[in-house]
């Protein structure tokens, strides 16, 4: 069946055993000397809030094993990504909020040990930073991107096959780039990288967000990613893994979904650039997107994949019937540079 039966008890029962095997690793992790540690992500807000992310793990106080979470390291040693999956999450963790070092409030993490909260502050646009701190652990820093309210333009940019070349089949990509791939292998895709920074430099002041149905996991080795390849900076939207109450394992497309209605009702007067790839889903979501808030869509760009990627990531959409959607133009391109001179016909760079 195509939807997920609601009535069906075996996700309930899943993260029972979930919520289990978590209690018996957090005593064990307690006993070798671990603690609750914040590893931050980059946020954004607006000059009356910001919303603050980040996970909670158990981690050895002073000892290297913060290294491979963090962001802000430019260079780590080789880690396999599997390594990022089993570290253990703090579920409920109360966790103290400063912003430029002013405290502001008090978050708590989710179960899956996620903190994706509101937090009420008056800040000016720009990059500020962000601190949080559990118990006595050491306080750590991300920057956090405060949307000027004179802000019209904006891009939210998918990642795997995107800005990230994966090929690989869809159903394996993820498992691929988290668990086995050596974060300095992934190659970016040519051109993107400039594209996106000509975009950003043509409208100041545009926020950039990267909109993925990876897992929060990977985020310090993907915002790494983006660095390393000199791509715009800004937060990254991604998801949590493993079951729930009432499903066996959580929707990337209604991740996605979810993330872009937010976007368009935090940000009612922003008009954004949607980046995706033909491979699968991106298309589908930016049309039903731009169908419902044609006034929020400046264009949609669409790498095209090339024959060898369609295959291997479920076949290349038919879409092109997408080109104008509710008066929102759509181009597409095998890459940025390609991407980059469409948009300029359309007066966007």
């Amino acid at each position: 069946m195509t939807e997920y039966d609601r009535t069906d008890p075996r996700p309930r029962f899943a993260a029972r055993i979930e919520d289990w095997v978590q209690g018996r690793r957090a005593k064990r992790a307690a006993s070798r000397g671990k603690v609750p540690s914040v590893i931050p992500y980059i946020g954004y807000g607006s000059g009356e809030w910001v919303r603050v992310l980040g996970r909670v793990m158990y981690l050895k106080p002073s000892t290297r094993e913060h290294t491979r979470f963090r962001s802000d390291v430019a260079e780590v040693s080789r880690v396999r990504g599997w390594r990022t999956f089993t570290s253990l999450h703090v579920p409920h963790q109360t966790v103290r909020v400063l912003v430029d070092g002013e405290p502001v409030s008090e978050v708590v993490s989710d179960r899956g040990g996620v903190i994706d909260s509101i937090v009420p502050v008056t800040l000016s646009p720009g990059w500020h930073t962000l601190t949080l701190q559990a118990g006595d652990s050491e306080a750590t820093n991300a920057p956090v991107y405060v949307v000027d309210p004179a802000a019209r333009f904006g891009v939210i940019s998918d990642v795997d096959d995107t800005i990230l070349i994966t090929a690989l089949p869809k159903p394996l990509v993820a498992a691929w780039n988290s668990f086995v791939l050596d974060e300095h292998a992934r190659a970016a895709t040519p051109g993107m990288a400039v594209m996106l920074d000509h975009l950003v430099a043509d409208h100041p002041g545009s926020p950039v967000v990267y909109l993925s149905t990876g897992a929060w996991n990977a985020a310090p080795a993907l915002s790494r990613f983006l660095a390393r390849n000199l791509y715009p900076m800004g937060p990254l939207l991604l998801t949590d893994w493993g079951p729930t109450h009432d499903r066996w394992f959580r929707s990337g497309k209604e991740h996605k979904r979810r993330e872009l209605r937010r976007l368009a009702a935090e940000f009612p007067d922003v008009r954004w650039v949607l980046i995706g790839d033909d491979g699968q889903h991106d298309e589908m979501l930016y049309h039903e997107f731009a169908t419902a808030h044609p006034q929020n869509v400046a264009a949609v760009a669409i790498r095209q994949l090339s024959v060898g990627e369609a295959v291997l990531a479920g076949g290349r959409s038919k879409a092109r019937l997408h080109r104008s959607v509710s008066g929102v133009p759509w181009v597409y391109g095998p890459d940025g540079a390609t991407l980059r001179h469409e948009l300029q016909k359309l007066d966007l760079m």
